[in-house]
């Protein structure tokens, strides 16, 4: 339980620690689109959302799987955790 927590906590810190301040950055100087992730939710959310529901391990292996879906090509859709 506490490693469930723990690594919601994680991926909290990494959302407004290093991908938000990063992704303006980007922006700032014309190197990122205003929304340039191809998924809604956002990776690292899909992950938290899925740790929740299903557990450390399913839920860390889902946002793997995840992000190896996300590629330059992939058409802008939703994909929410089933």
């Amino acid at each position: 339980m506490k490693l469930k927590i723990y690594s919601i906590k994680l991926i909290n810190f990494y959302q407004k620690t290093i991908a938000v301040p990063i992704n303006k950055f980007l922006e700032y100087f014309g190197l990122l689109r205003n929304n340039s992730c191809v998924f809604f939710p956002t990776c690292s959310e899909y992950t938290k959302e899925a740790i929740k529901k299903y557990g450390i391990w399913e839920g860390i292996f889902l946002g793997f799987l995840r992000i190896l879906r996300c590629h330059p090509w992939q058409k802008n859709h939703i994909d929410l955790l089933k």
